[in-house]
C-alpha cells in the first residue's frame, strides 16, 4: 500500500547477495512504469514480487482510490511485457505475495479491506485466482509468509497506517488454524523496522526478514534483519550490516525512496531482485 499522491514505478537488480544490490547495466530501468498498464487507467504501479517469468504488482487505479494485482511476463530477464489485471475485489488489493507449494500457485495480497489475510489460490496461472481462506484476522498490512522448520510463518504489520508494530503467526497448515507468537507484537512504536518490506529469505540456513524503514517518511529505504533464532517460544533477530540494503538515488525513478525487494537466487549463484521507488 503505497501513498496515492506519490508516482512510484518498478525496476530490477542484480548483485552477489540479496544485502548488495544495484541497477543492472543491461536493464533500463524502471522496467514497469504506469504508463505499461493498457487495461485499466493506472497513477502509479507498486509492490512487485516474482514467480516463474512472471511479475506480480500493485496497481493502483487513476479514476478511483483502489488498488488491483497486475501482472507482466519475461522470456529473457531483460524486457517486462504487462499483460493485465490478474485479481480485483471491490477493495483495495496490494503487495501480491505470489509463492508455490506442492505444485500449486499461491498468493497473499495485503487485503485490509477485507479485515483479514487471505489466500488465493491460481486457478489457471498467472491470470486467474480464486479465493481460498481467510487465514488471520483482522487488519494485516503486507503479510509476508514463508515456510521454516516444518512450520508456515507469517508476518504482518498491525498498524498499516502507523507502520510501527510487527506481529508473528505461526501454522502447522498453510490454512491454519494459525496462532500468535507468544513474542508478537515482535516490535512496536518502531516506524524504522516494523513493516515488512518483500520476501523472507533463507540464506546460509539463516532468515533474512526486510522491513521499510519509514522515517522521515513512508518509502524512504529498505532495512535488512537476520533472524538469530526462531521457535513457537523464541525469537531474536540484528540488523545485518549492510542495511539499509535499498534508499532513495536522489536522481531517477527511485529518487525520493524505496520501499520493498523479493531477491531471488539465480544457478549461478547471483541474485535477482524486483525493486520499486518512487520520486515526487
Amino acid at each position: 500500500m503505497c501513498p496515492p499522491a506519490s508516482k512510484w514505478s518498478i525496476g530490477i537488480y542484480t548483485g552477489n547477495s540479496p544485502y548488495d544490490l544495484s541497477p543492472a547495466a543491461e536493464i533500463p530501468n524502471p522496467v514497469l512504469t504506469p504508463d505499461d498498464v493498457t487495461d485499466i487507467p493506472a497513477a502509479f504501479v507498486a509492490d512487485p514480487f516474482m514467480l516463474g517469468g512472471h511479475l506480480f504488482f500493485e496497481v493502483m487505479r487513476a479514476d478511483e482510490p483502489r488498488g488491483e494485482i497486475g501482472v507482466a511476463s519475461t522470456e529473457n530477464g531483460v524486457d517486462w511485457n504487462y499483460k493485465q489485471v490478474a485479481l480485483r475485489e471491490d477493495f483495495h488489493l496490494s503487495y501480491p505475495y505470489v509463492f508455490e507449494w506442492r505444485n500449486t500457485c499461491y498468493m497473499i495480497p495485503e487485503t485490509l479491506g477485507a479485515n483479514a489475510v487471505c489466500l488465493y489460490e491460481a486457478e489457471d496461472f498467472p491470470l486467474r485466482w480464486s479465493l481460498r481462506a481467510r487465514l488471520i484476522e483482522g487488519q494485516c498490512a503486507d503479510p509476508s509468509i514463508f515456510r521454516f522448520d516444518d512450520l508456515w510463518w507469517l508476518f504482518f504489520c498491525s498498524t498499516p497506517y502507523r507502520h510501527d508494530t510487527l506481529r508473528l503467526y505461526f501454522a502447522e497448515q498453510l490454512t491454519g488454524p494459525w496462532r500468535e507468537h507468544p513474542r508478537s507484537p515482535l516490535i512496536s512504536r518502531d516506524m524504522r523496522s516494523a513493516r515488512p518490506a518483500g520476501r523472507v529469505l533463507t540464506l546460509n540456513n539463516r532468515l533474512v526478514r526486510f522491513a521499510q524503514d519509514c522515517v522521515p517518511q513512508y518509502g524512504s529505504r529498505v532495512r535488512a534483519f537476520d533472524v538469530l533464532e526462531l521457535t513457537t517460544n523464541s525469537y531474536a533477530e540484528v540488523e545485518n550490516a549492510a542495511s539499509p540494503v535499498l534508499r532513495g538515488t536522489g536522481d531517477g525513478w527511485n529518487s525520493h525512496g524505496m520501499h520493498h525487494l523479493d531477491a531471488q537466487q539465480q544457478k549461478d549463484g547471483s541474485w535477482v531482485a524486483c525493486v520499486d521507488g518512487f520520486t515526487e
